[in-house]
């Protein structure tokens, strides 16, 4: 009796948690819908039963029960979503297999949300039981971030994507029927987008060790008879010839050794490629050699794993950066990759925002979207451009167009509340005060508004 006496407190709790007004009216804000067009000043938006039910400037009868809050001088946007993430490996200082549980996953997916980042695609570095955390997340179970997920990657025996990092369900073909086997595997778990990783890691393996056309060729045309899309790790212009040639969906990375020429150019656009840039990663990899005007912001140092900060900011971190042989490399790479991301966004190419945010203790979950939008501001884009590329576009891309990723009239009421504006500085979408999840808010933002 007393098991069930507690069970049923447990369910009135839970109830009581997610238990909705007949309708909340956010009053008065400056709405940014996500869909490219202009700000709307002065606008309310009507949430009724976890959606949107009218976004207007003019009068509004609200029920009887009706919720009204306030938004004058607020900027309200779509929660962020990011198309190129891992989840659960991430702990401490540290990337590891050992680290993946379903504790430190749905912790992530809290984090996440905190940042107003509202779904994530998880890249191909699950374990096993990050399946059934995905379909719990997807079908709204678990709060935070809504999880997407390549599930198992495909990598190279000794190469990438590299195993001490944790990527050890990793599929791993050496012929193209095994990969053409393997895919046929992968398809049971129902993946979101299958990912491959193509590349020599910085020159770190041969080109032997690189993932064989033949073997991604095989992928392609099998994951395509299943009417699943394949996105690729990859950073040299060659490699992304051949893979647009191989029938790729999407560039996982930016090209970053050369500035795509007209000719590839117009093959992405004629292919329809998307574009996830992943410029944070290339910032944050030399980022720590100095002091970044970000690193004592309270906004940045929220999102770090334990004891990160204390390591990217000791002179051992420091001095390994400027003295390694990548650095100058890197920093090329990520000026090559602003120049590419404008080419192929002013050309009409869909490109969507990633971050690679988890995969390494330096690239912050939660901050990195927020630098993101930021790169794409330096590489060119308009602030409105970059939200449209981290909201509607991510969700056409995930295929949740229908019901997120635009402030519209019938999709959830997932959004940002933010305090400054960020068509004026992009860097204010970090003025988080609220996020909002189904109609409900569900966090005050990473420093405690």
């Amino acid at each position: 009796m007393r098991a069930l006496f507690t069970s049923i407190l447990l369910s009135v709790a839970v109830m009581g948690t997610y238990a909705q007004p007949h309708e909340t009216i956010l009053l008065n804000a400056t709405v940014i819908d996500g869909t490219g067009g202009a700000p709307q000043p002065h606008t309310a938006i009507v949430i009724r039963g976890g959606k949107i039910a009218n976004i207007t400037r003019g009068k509004i009868r609200p029920a009887a029960d009706v919720i009204q809050i306030d938004c004058s001088d607020k900027y309200i946007m779509p929660e962020i979503i990011d198309c190129h993430t891992h989840v659960g490996n991430l702990k401490g200082t540290s990337t590891s297999s050992d680290n993946y549980s379903s504790g430190n996953v749905r912790r992530q997916l809290l984090h996440f949300q905190d940042y107003g980042v509202g779904a994530i695609l998880s890249m191909g570095t699950e374990q096993p039981l990050g399946v059934a955390i995905r379909d719990s997340s997807r079908n709204g179970l678990i709060p935070g971030a809504t999880m997407f997920s390549a599930i198992y990657g495909f990598g190279v025996k000794g190469a990438m994507p590299p195993e001490g990092m944790g990527m050890t369900h990793i599929y791993r073909p050496t012929t193209p029927e095994e990969a053409t086997r393997q895919v046929q595997e992968l398809v049971a778990f129902r993946p979101d987008v299958i990912k491959m990783w193509v590349d020599d890691f910085y020159g770190q393996f041969s080109k032997d060790q690189i993932m064989k056309p033949e073997i991604y060729a095989a992928i392609i045309k099998e994951a395509h008879k299943h009417n699943i899309r394949v996105a690729s790790h990859l950073y040299h212009i060659s490699d992304a010839y051949k893979l647009v040639e191989a029938g790729v969906d999407a560039m996982a990375h930016s090209i970053r050794d050369a500035v795509v020429d007209d000719f590839l150019l117009a093959e992405i656009k004629k292919r329809n490629i998307t574009y996830i840039p992943t410029l944070s990663l290339d910032e944050f990899a030399y980022a720590y050699e100095d002091s970044p005007g970000w690193l004592d912001d309270p906004f940045f140092r929220n999102s770090l794993e334990p004891g990160v900060f204390e390591m990217i900011t000791s002179p051992a971190y420091r001095d390994r950066i400027s003295k390694s042989t990548v650095t100058p490399q890197e920093k090329t790479a990520l000026d090559v990759a602003l120049k590419n991301l404008l080419r192929l966004y002013r050309a009409g190419i869909p490109v969507v925002l990633g971050t690679d945010a988890g995969a390494s203790p330096i690239r912050a979950q939660g901050f990195s979207e927020h630098m993101e939008m930021e790169l794409m501001v330096k590489a060119g884009l308009t602030p409105l451009e970059a939200i449209t590329v981290a909201t509607g576009n991510g969700a056409k891309f995930l295929h949740i167009d229908n019901t997120r990723g635009t402030l519209q009239p019938g999709k959830k009421a997932d959004l940002i509340v933010l305090d400054k504006n960020p068509l004026e500085d992009i860097r204010n979408t970090r003025t988080i005060s609220a996020v909002w999840k189904d109609g409900i808010k569900v966090s005050g933002g990473p420093i405690g508004h």
